[in-house]
C-alpha cells in the first residue's frame, strides 16, 4: 500500500531540488515511489502539474516498437511504427496512473500564488534517512495519508509546529 504525501514550498525552484533529491535517493534504494508530480500556482492564480514521467511519451515509444514488429510481419515496418507511435501516444495521453490529477489540481488551489508542492506517492521508504536530507528544503505539510505520529515526526523534521 502506497502513502500520499503533499509538502508546499514558498517557489517552483525549492520544490524542483527537493524533486531532485527524491530522484536521487530513489536511485540509491532509500524511496520507492509510485508517482510523483510537482504542483505550480502562478501568480495569477493558474494550477499546473508537472509530471516526472511522461506517459504519452512512453505510450508512443512502446507502440511505436510494437507497431514496428507488427509492420515486419505485413512488409511495412515504418508505417506500422507510425501508427503504433500515434496510437500508444493517444492511449498514454488519456491514461491517469498514480495520484489523480483533480485532486492534485484542487489540492493547488491551496498554494500561495507563486508557489509549488511535490506531492508523491511513497510505495516504501527509510524515514530516518529520507526525513534529514529533505529537511533542509523546510516545507508544510498539506495532506498525507500518514499515521499521526508519522506526519509529526515528518512536521518536526521540516520545522512545523505540531500540534497535540
Amino acid at each position: 500500500m502506497s502513502t500520499l504525501v503533499a509538502i508546499a514550498y514558498p517557489d517552483r525552484e525549492s520544490a524542483e531540488q527537493v524533486r531532485r533529491t527524491l530522484v536521487e535517493m530513489q536511485k540509491e534504494h532509500i524511496i520507492e515511489l509510485d508517482d510523483m508530480v510537482v504542483v505550480t500556482r502562478s501568480e495569477e492564480g493558474k494550477v499546473k502539474l508537472h509530471q516526472s514521467v511522461s506517459v504519452a511519451g512512453a505510450g508512443a515509444s512502446g507502440g511505436a516498437l510494437w507497431g514496428g514488429l507488427i509492420g515486419l510481419l505485413f512488409l511495412a515496418p515504418l508505417v506500422g511504427m507510425a501508427v503504433g507511435a500515434a496510437a500508444g501516444g493517444a492511449t498514454g495521453a488519456m491514461t491517469d496512473i498514480g495520484v489523480d490529477d483533480a485532486f492534485m489540481k484542487e489540492l493547488g488551489t491551496k498554494l500561495a500564488e507563486g508557489g509549488a508542492a511535490v506531492i508523491v506517492l511513497v510505495r516504501k521508504s527509510t524515514p530516518d534517512k529520507v526525513l534529514p536530507r529533505i529537511k533542509e528544503y523546510g516545507g508544510h505539510v498539506l495532506q498525507s495519508s500518514l499515521s499521526q505520529e508519522a506526519e509529526d515526526d515528518l512536521r518536526t523534521a521540516l520545522g512545523e509546529p505540531v500540534t497535540v
